[in-house]
């Protein structure tokens, strides 16, 4: 679909939904905000080598980038210390080999824990693949242990973390026998890879041991526990039926180029599910659950979180180029396919959408969960507001998200207070996935959108700063790897060096932030929510399973607290059900919160 800009819907849900059941698409003229500077104009791009007519599946791009506003955020401070911190990670795709296949297109992404417990944020990369002939085979990924100076180690060999087994994709962290050491899972082509941490600083890659078999080709996947046993269980997105038995050629602009062929020609695969049997192994779930299984999966991103809230865990599932999927938990850990009805399935005018990160916050403090859903380029970014009961409103175009225009492949992408004014902003990686985009915008610069009182404006930084330049983006997390109380950010790209984007961001402001651990739920606390209780009102968070895209970030809770806002106190409502109140909070330091065994 060729979206340019959309509007937010003033018609009730019920006409939304009637939209969204025939599919409708529909042209708008796009608008911008902010100051519009070019960023290539039509001209250049045409000189450019990766210009060129498509073979129609990707529409030609209109109009200039919205560079946005250096006025908006002024105190926030990104800073690229990459080369100073020893990790020079690149994730490869095979696309030397001029297969032109659309496995080169997913990229990779990166997952951050504390394998060691040292109190220190490790980053794991996973490492691509390649081909021999026809064959697909990996790369290794990378973990790199943090020395405690924003400085890093290359470990992998020591941890026995570089399996290069298979082609790969994604990473993502959960404590899955609940022992207090972080394990992950490595997912992709053919195959996934478990790593079990074993608490002496090394790892067993363990799937087919524990029970996860599947042979399919995953791309996202989330933790979390779905039947409140206490233990994660896990949810893996299958993407699309390519093979080189089922690899089409679609030619490029010019004579003798190959493009890469689009999503819609493949069918999508079944997504897997497993529950965890609470002994170290996994039970395929798949069938007794009854998963989407009519070819239009093709699943990019997943979000693990309760959206109603009613005390479970919900899944939501980003596809390319077909409706959304939103499984409902019945608080049983059995699940119904309900986006359509909660108008999650399509965009705000019906039509579905190539999406691809997802994540979710509390975006205008009204206690409901939002989510947000980075989409291809001529669709709109995603902001679906929550209106209660688990029902939704597209409001991409009140929110002020359409301003951006239709320029953006969206990838990666976070919410996170950079100014500490209280409001959740966002950032986003971006960068395009065929060979020649007739937009000439093969990469693209990384967008960091402002929450100004429920409306995000675009913040534009110096020229020489990593975010004003042009990436292939694709995996986008955070942690706070120096432990100065904020989050500094890694960028995942394809076929360029990842980046560590240090946070230099500094006001008046002040924060809180909490490190959760289970006792009766799982031990990182996966499906929780707290509530901080201010003078401003209440600031809820969320610990999500998945997120982003490919990519985990760290599981501590961050809030900003503008300059004259009382912290009175919080709530947490814990996995297993237990709700806890603290009246006292830490400002501007750490709390770790031990979940309290009830009688």
């Amino acid at each position: 679909m060729s979206l340019k800009a959309q509007q937010q819907p003033t018609t009730s849900l019920f006409v939304v939904a009637v939209l969204a059941a025939f599919g409708a698409a529909m042209l708008l003229p796009g608008c911008s905000g902010g100051e519009d500077l070019p960023d290539l104009s039509m001209e250049e791009a045409k000189k450019s080598k990766s210009f060129g007519e498509s073979s129609g599946s990707v529409p030609e791009v209109e109009g200039e980038e919205n560079l946005g506003s250096a006025n908006v955020g002024p105190s926030v401070k990104l800073e690229n210390i990459t080369k100073s911190t020893g990790i020079d990670f690149i994730y490869r795709n095979g696309a030397e080999s001029n297969h032109a296949s659309i496995l080169e297109s997913l990229g990779g992404g990166v997952g951050v824990l504390d394998f060691d417990l040292d109190g220190m944020i490790d980053v794991f990369f996973p490492g691509g693949g390649h081909y021999r002939e026809k064959n697909v085979l990996g790369y290794p990924g990378k973990l790199f242990r943090n020395n405690g100076d924003l400085t890093f180690q290359d470990v992998t060999t020591v941890t026995q973390t570089g399996g290069d087994s298979m082609y790969s994709h994604a990473c993502q962290v959960g404590d899955f026998d609940n022992d207090g050491f972080q394990d992950f899972i490595v997912t992709g082509y053919g195959a996934v890879m478990l790593y079990h941490n074993q608490g002496d600083g090394t790892f067993l890659e363990v799937s087919k041991e524990v029970g996860i078999d599947t042979t399919s080709w995953s791309s996202s996947a989330g933790w979390g526990d779905f039947n409140g046993d206490s233990h994660l269980d896990l949810y893996l997105c299958n993407y699309v039926n390519w093979s080189f038995e089922n690899h089409p050629f679609c030619e490029g602009p010019l004579e003798g180029q190959i493009e890469i062929c689009p999503p819609k020609s493949f069918e999508g695969l079944q997504d897997r599910i497993y529950y965890n049997n609470g002994d170290g192994t996994f039970t395929n779930m798949v069938e007794e659950l009854g998963l989407v299984d009519d070819g239009t999966g093709k699943g990019l991103g997943v979000l693990l979180t309760d959206i109603e809230p009613d005390g479970d865990l919900d899944i939501y599932v980003c596809n390319d180029t077909t409706r959304n999927h939103l499984y409902v938990n019945d608080g049983t850990g059995k699940f119904k396919e309900n986006a359509l009805l909660h108008s999650l399935a399509f965009d705000g005018l019906g039509g579905a959408n190539g999406s691809m990160g997802v994540d979710v916050a509390d975006y205008n403090h009204d206690g409901r969960p939002d989510i947000w859903v980075a989409n291809y380029e001529h669709e709109a970014f995603a902001l679906y507001e929550n209106i209660g009961d688990g029902m939704f409103l597209h409001v991409s175009d009140k929110s002020g998200v359409t301003s951006l225009g239709g320029v953006f492949v969206g990838f990666g992408t976070v919410f996170y207070d950079l100014d500490l004014d209280g409001d959740d902003d966002i950032l986003v990686t971006n960068g395009h996935v065929i060979n020649y985009p007739p937009s000439g915008r093969l990469n693209q610069r990384p967008l960091v959108l402002i929450n100004e009182n429920g409306r995000y404006i675009r913040k534009r930084f110096p020229v020489e700063n990593y975010i004003s330049q042009e990436h292939r983006g694709r995996g986008l997390a955070y942690a706070d790897l120096d432990q100065d109380g904020d989050a500094d950010f890694i960028f995942s790209n394809s076929r360029e060096i990842s980046a560590i984007i240090k946070n230099d961001s500094a006001n008046d402001n002040s924060y809180v932030r909490i490190q959760l651990v289970g006792s009766q739920s799982n031990r990182d606390a996966i499906g929780a929510i707290a509530v901080l209780h201010t003078s401003a009102g209440d600031r809820h968070k969320y610990i999500s399973g998945g997120t982003s895209y490919l990519s985990q970030s760290e599981f501590r809770l961050h809030w900003g607290v503008a300059k004259g806002t009382e912290v009175t106190g919080m709530t947490i409502k814990w996995p297993s059900g237990l709700e806890q109140k603290i009246d006292q909070v830490a400002i501007n330091d750490t709390t770790i919160i031990l979940e309290p065994i009830s009688e």
